[in-house]
């Protein structure tokens, strides 16, 4: 078996059979295989596709190649991943819930790249939390206080980072097969048993079409299935930031509001939270109905245990709770300027990817991995699509360390002002369960 059989096999769009896909991604990782060669194969795949199973094949062969966590001891552990948006902080909002209704969580996270941020630089904005706990302290803490959130410390699926630095300098990101078992391989080799997925979708995500985002959920769905990990897809939209913030301390800021209960979710957040938490508990047998399960969450949300599991897993990993009693003492940007409406009218756009972008541009996210974030910047929205306005308003606040960068988000258009359709409504309120 050689390299060179199996790019020309994919090239005139025959299957590949388990044993190949196996002898690239291991070859692959050992250095056995050259760049130029593992890029033929993955423009072959990009333009052939790949059958169900041989999706399935590469993801477990992906998810095979490095560490693979055996979370086995600590129940029947649910793990939750989202395809990234902007202003997305559903997994710190959700994870302290599920939590407290006794669900282990065992989840790592990842950093911010681009327009999307990442849930370990949004905890790490909290003074002294730990997100670098070896393994025996994540399942420790787990098994004491029933969750734990780190960054992914192990080395998971190191052919999944291979190949994904490949397709990003050879333009071969946007592929169904090769983006389905990036995600799913981190997921199995992560070692939950069961696998609720957001697929987000639109110009905040990744998936920035609906067409695109249902396949994504339909193969996510069929390799979980065939690989033995029972998953749950929902597709939700990102054409407007999740929530009213974005940035890392202001998006922990809501979330701790959130869980006490001095700030109500807004429609997104709600939807999302509850579809996804509804799912988790049935697919834990907690409850028997989605519905059942959305109760269970509110409920959760509104005793306040969601917060108290919150509590415990930031002093757990050495962060200091005292923020979490009293957000005022996180630190504030210099510059704090209000976003005026113009005129009157009713919030028809609240565009997620110029959002993301700006916010990356006052150091809110990172460009290249090395970047250094700046957890003071970001945004506050007091307005979001739906809602109505009279000129003068205060649609939201720029949050800068940068008088001129500050100028200069200023002159940008985030908003669209103008009547409503009924057809644009609809379209933030349509969601699909895979």
């Amino acid at each position: 078996m050689n390299i060179l059989d199996i790019i020309a096999k994919k090239r005139d769009n025959k299957e590949l059979s388990k044993e190949e896909i196996d002898f690239f991604v291991k070859e692959y990782v050992k250095g056995n295989i050259a760049d130029y060669q593992a890029s033929a194969l993955v423009m072959a795949i990009y333009i052939n596709r790949m059958s169900e199973q041989e999706i399935t094949d590469l993801t477990i062969s992906m998810a095979n190649s490095g560490d693979v966590l055996d979370l086995s001891d600590l129940g029947d552990v649910i793990d939750k991943h989202s395809t990234g948006g902007v202003g997305d902080k559903i997994t710190l909002i959700l994870m302290p819930i599920i939590a407290s209704l006794g669900i282990p969580v065992a989840k790592m996270s990842g950093r911010g790249l681009g327009t999307t941020g990442g849930t370990i630089d949004k905890l790490e904005s909290i003074p002294g939390y730990r997100t670098d706990l070896d393994i025996e302290s994540f399942k420790k803490n787990v098994k004491e206080i029933g969750i734990s959130l780190i960054g992914q410390t192990l080395n998971l699926a190191p052919a999944d980072k291979k190949l994904y630095a490949l397709r990003d300098t050879i333009n071969c990101i946007d592929s169904i097969p090769l983006i389905a078992s990036s995600i799913m391989s981190k997921k199995i080799a992560a070692g939950a048993n069961k696998i609720v997925i957001d697929v987000t979708c639109g110009n905040g995500a990744f998936m920035n079409n609906r067409l695109k985002a249902l396949q994504l959920a339909v193969c996510m769905k069929r390799i979980g299935d065939l690989s033995g990990k029972e998953t749950k897809c929902i597709v939700t939209d990102m054409n407007q930031p999740m929530g009213r913030a974005v940035g890392n301390a202001l998006e922990i800021i809501e979330v701790i509001e959130v869980l006490k209960g001095n700030q109500e979710m807004t429609i997104d957040e709600k939807f999302t939270v509850t579809e996804l938490g509804a799912n988790m508990l049935v697919l834990a047998k907690k409850v028997n109905t989605i519905e059942e399960g959305k109760k269970k969450i509110i409920e959760n949300l509104k005793n306040g245990k969601g917060f108290e599991k919150f509590v415990d897993l930031v002093k757990k990993q050495g962060g200091d709770i005292s923020y979490l009693e009293d957000t005022s003492k996180f630190e504030k940007a210099k510059y704090i300027e209000p976003i005026i409406a113009e005129k009157d009218g009713t919030v028809r756009i609240l565009n997620a990817n110029t959002v993301g972008k700006l916010a990356c541009y006052l150091g809110a996210g990172r460009i290249k991995k090395e970047d250094a974030i700046n957890p003071r910047v970001g945004f506050i929205f007091e307005k979001k699509v739906g809602d109505k306005v009279k000129k003068g308003d205060i649609l939201g606040y720029i949050h800068s360390d940068d008088k001129e960068k500050t100028e200069y988000v200023k002159k940008q258009k985030l908003f669209n002002i103008g009547y409503w359709r009924l057809y644009e409504r609809s379209r933030y309120s349509r969601r699909y369960h895979i």
